[in-house]
């Protein structure tokens, strides 16, 4: 591909001119979001995009060994914090966020899906991240339960259980699994029992109330640097 172009527009022509004021002749990198990578120039600039050269030819970068996917049940959080939570698991590397529906948050608009969406591109194109987070459908309680039953590791954040680091240590290496959060409320009794009889973990995150954005960013970044720590 060395030597071929590419024209930009669209939303991304208006990024890279207008928020990084990027011109002609600067040096710029584009990817897809399946981990393909090219690296190159902006040639030329008019008012209905540019036109994009490359350096060197397309390079594949492997993904992350550390695949942990998101179930929180976010779909009735209010004033942006729904696209906190996926901005912040997208920074953090999670491979995948599920909204769950749970008694306590039996929906999620489509409207706010397509918004996720627009989040999770704009927090990995500012983090560098070349493969992106996937936005899932959401379930319910019933169908988590098969993937917590398929899964050699399931977290699911719960008071008065034990706490996240106590029970990470005392696991063999894992570098993939669900992490678990309920809603605004909390998961009824009876769906904790469903998911800690189908083989989930429940651990506990402090001693305090967390809102479920703040519990979901806590464990994914207590389990990512787990994770990390485990590698080699």
């Amino acid at each position: 591909m060395q030597g071929n172009g590419v024209r930009v527009k669209g939303d991304e022509f208006w990024h890279m001119t207008k928020v990084l004021r990027l011109s002609d002749n600067d040096r710029v990198e584009l990817f897809n979001g399946k981990g393909g990578l090219v690296e190159g120039y902006i040639q030329n600039i008019d008012r209905s995009g540019l036109d994009f050269v490359a350096l060197s030819d397309p390079k594949l970068v492997p993904q992350q060994n550390t695949q942990w996917h998101v179930f929180a049940g976010f779909g009735t959080l209010k004033g942006g914090r729904s696209d906190w939570l996926v901005e912040k698991c997208t920074e953090l590397g999670a491979s995948s966020v599920t909204p769950l529906l749970t008694e306590r948050s039996p929906s999620i608009s489509e409207s706010r899906a397509d918004r996720l969406e627009r989040v999770i591109l704009a927090a990995s194109k500012q983090c560098q991240r070349l493969h992106e987070m996937v936005l899932k459908p959401p379930v319910e309680i019933d169908e988590l339960l098969h993937h917590i039953e398929q899964s050699k590791l399931s977290l699911l954040a719960t008071a008065k259980a034990t706490p996240v680091l106590s029970a990470l240590m005392s696991l063999e290496k894992e570098t993939s699994g669900l992490l678990i959060i309920g809603p605004e409320g909390d998961f009824t009794v009876k769906e904790a029992s469903l998911m800690v009889d189908a083989g989930a973990t429940s651990v506990s995150l402090g001693p305090h109330r967390l809102r479920v954005e703040t519990a979901t960013i806590a464990l994914l970044s207590t389990v990512m640097l787990w994770s990390d720590s485990k590698q080699g």
